[in-house]
């Protein structure tokens, strides 16, 4: 036995593990790394199984096309490359560079080199067809910026924080809202509440992080706009504003106040379900001064806001409670991490002001524009189907799965089948990959070098931390594997186009290693470049302290622009919805990641499937035993789920796991719709917080009873 350290890269967390190699290199246990710095041991049971994903029975191990009869079979990879690379040009020939698209998946994201090289291969063949998951759930922030405009220095430092607020989001599992410590996420909670830390939860679900709350607001999925407005109101009303912030930086202050001024605590509480005392509890804990002087510490968001009905409004609210409280770094703050990785950059207190990209330039048929460069996944379907400008007929996915991600599946599923060109980079058959032209087997993640994502590192550690992880295992005996981003540039090298990786020319004739891409992306570094290849069990570097600079610019936050107002009233002359059904929420499990490794044995066995969540008074008082079969249905379609008891659960809410289906699980996209509520800045659909009726199933799998009155088509099949 010999023991190696790598970092997982299925989260945001990037934790640390140890593995106990055999002789034969294979990897035959995992554990956390107690010796690291900033996760201490920490690894939750995605990170502990990752590495039995690489010996599963059901991993691609050679390229794979589609033949004529639907069917797969194996293709040497230099020739699945030509014929992938003379199929690009013929459609580059014929529509023009924006019909090939690529989309970033989430083991897109967690991979440094191929992260840089696909938005890079498209520039390199003139496309501007680039799609990702930011567009699949959080894009409300990206909107956000652009309406209301940025802190250049950043929101409150964490180790000043006196008050965090959560809405919609669970850091504790998901180990992605960035105004937390996502290492060792149990342990930075309980050291934080012991030096007195005050925490406010927004959350239908009493979910493990809200266990810790001093608040726990539990409103009705999809109601955040309403709440957050009574908040704001409040907060004015009150004068707890940082009066003095707003009228240095801040602009439409009086005209928010006066759009928020109908939602009254009698308003929140009729139509959120959330009471006065507990509304006026959440604002004290978040905005009432503390001692004499302003509170510090922010307000973040997750998955809950930004993927219901006006996303990009509650978003906007969410972080109009940070704008009027003033809560972002002040010139002399010390920036917790200055970065290690990229390059060192001052932090200037004043405001990036609003750009609204999405305005300006280039949009696609649909009428639907850029944001921070990429297009809209929500229009991706319609792009592929639709003619005109922007018409996509090819598509690479990598470490993404579309066809499950997307709302609305089944048009979904319609549209990458009419593509004349889908590559899958995938090491398992799933949905997106069953429908491909080609499916490209990749290295995984402890087969392959790697560094954490260098421009997400300030916001995802607390602390100037950095690992290199070199390959911790060899592939398979007899497999035909190619990394990520060395697709790209052998479609690159055969479409007669000059990358540049990161703004660099790198060599089309002989094909860079991985180590020297690295180094590309480490040339301005804040620490020497050897130090951080030599951290391989992670480091805490030594980098200058970097204190907040007085801000340089007149930029000012717009917080009531003329079409978040016209929202604003447009969701208080709303009316509810239907009271007979249930509310429907997604939410995120410790066991699973999106649409990866459901199959995996361990996790099988702790999850065999996504069961639909209701609390045990609800399955009392409908009769719903445990374990019993249900179809759900909404306005847009039904599924077939099993009931599980969950007391965490708000009454009247039911909730199932999004990125299941294909054999494992239940794809809750099949409710949805590209459609009905799509958002037209983003073209964000409504994804939770929408209403759905319940149906109980007898033991033959035939209908038997509907719960819920009202429910649309109760005969739908699933």
């Amino acid at each position: 036995m010999s023991e190696r350290v790598a970092a997982c890269r299925i989260c945001a967390g990037q934790c640390s593990l140890r593995f106990a190699v055999d002789d034969a290199g294979r990897i035959v246990q995992a554990r956390g790394d107690k010796a690291n710095p900033v996760t201490r041991g920490y690894a939750c049971i995605k990170g502990l199984t990752a590495h039995q994903a690489h010996y599963s029975p059901d991993r691609i191990l050679r390229p794979l096309k589609r033949q004529p009869d639907g069917g797969f079979a194996p293709i040497a990879l230099d020739a699945a490359l030509d014929e992938i690379a003379a199929r690009l040009q013929a459609i580059v020939a014929r529509d023009g560079p924006d019909s090939v698209a690529g989309f970033r998946g989430t083991m897109s994201y967690t991979n440094a080199l191929a992260n840089q090289m696909l938005p890079d291969w498209l520039r390199a063949i003139g496309s501007r067809s680039f799609f990702s998951t930011m567009t699949i759930d959080q894009s409300a922030k990206w909107v956000t910026a652009g309406r209301l405009g940025t802190w250049a220095a950043g929101k409150d430092p964490f180790d000043q924080a006196d008050v965090l607020l959560f809405l919609g989001t669970n850091p504790l599992v998901s180990l992605s809202t960035f105004n937390f410590n996502l290492q060792n996420p149990a342990k930075a909670m309980r050291d934080a509440r012991a030096r007195g830390l005050k925490v406010v939860v927004i959350d239908p679900r009493r979910s493990e992080t809200a266990q810790h709350a001093d608040v726990f607001v539990q409103p009705l999925p999809g109601e955040d706009p309403t709440l957050l407005a009574g908040m704001l109101r409040m907060i004015l009303a009150e004068g707890w504003h940082d009066a003095a912030f707003c009228a240095d930086h801040v602009t439409g202050l009086d005209e928010l106040r006066a759009a928020v001024e109908p939602f009254d605590p009698a308003h929140v509480e009729t139509r959120a379900g959330v009471p006065r005392a507990t509304l006026l509890a959440a604002v004290e804990a978040f905005a009432a001064p503390l001692d004499g002087r302003r509170r510090r510490g922010s307000a973040a968001s997750g998955t809950g806001p930004n993927m219901a009905a006006h996303s990009n409004l509650a978003e906007h609210l969410l972080e109009c409670l940070n704008v009027v409280c003033g809560r972002y770094a002040r010139p002399g703050d010390r920036v917790m991490n200055p970065g290690v990785l990229g390059r060192r950059w001052p932090r200037y207190a004043q405001v990036v002001p609003p750009h609204r990209s999405w305005e300006t330039g280039w949009r696609d048929a649909g009428g639907f524009g850029l944001l921070f460069g990429e297009r809209m996944s929500g229009a991706l379907p319609d792009a592929i189907l639709g003619e005109g400008e922007g018409r996509i007929r090819a598509l690479i996915v990598d470490g993404g799965n579309p066809a499950n991600a997307i709302a609305q599946s089944d048009h979904a599923e319609r549209a990458l089948a009419a593509l004349d060109l889908l590559v899958a980079i995938e090491p398992f058959m799933t949905e997106t990959a069953a429908l491909a032209d080609y499916v490209l087997p990749p290295l995984m993640m402890f087969e392959r070098p790697d560094i954490p994502n260098r421009d997400y590192e300030t916001h995802t550690l607390m602390a100037p931390y950095a690992q290199y992880s070199e390959a911790v295992m060899r592939p398979p005996v007899g497999s035909e594997l190619i990394e990520d981003w060395r697709v790209f540039w052998e479609l690159a090298r055969r479409m007669g186009h000059a990358v540049c990786f990161d703004g660099i020319a790198i060599d089309m004739e002989t094909p860079p290693t991985s180590e020297e891409l690295i180094a590309l992306l480490l040339r301005n570094s804040a620490a020497p470049v050897d130090q951080i290849l030599g951290a391989r069990a992670g480091r805490l570097f030594d980098v200058e302290p970097l204190l907040v600079e007085p801000g340089r610019g007149d930029g000012r936050f717009d917080v009531a622009p003329a079409d978040v107002v016209a929202e604003i009233a447009e969701v208080r002359a709303e009316k509810p919805l239907d009271s007979s059904a249930f509310r429907f929420a997604v939410r995120r499990v410790r066991d699973t990641q999106n649409s990866m490794y459901h199959a995996l044995p361990e996790i099988a066995a702790r999850m065999p499937e996504n069961p639909l969540w209701l609390h045990p008074d609800d399955m009392g008082a409908h009769e719903l035993g445990e374990g019993a079969r249900v179809h759900v249905v909404s306005a847009h379609g039904a599924v077939e789920a099993t009931v599980a008891a969950d007391a965490t659960m708000r009454s009247g809410v039911v909730a199932m796991n999004h990125g299941w289906g294909y054999g494992r699980g239940v794809n809750v996209n099949r409710l949805t719709s590209l459609r009905d509520g799509r958002d037209p800045i983003n073209a964000m659909p409504i994804l939770t917080g929408f209403a759905v009726w319940i149906e109980r199933l007898d033991h033959d799998g035939h209908h038997a009873t509907v719960v819920s009155d009202g429910a649309p088509d109760p005969g739908r099949t699933s």
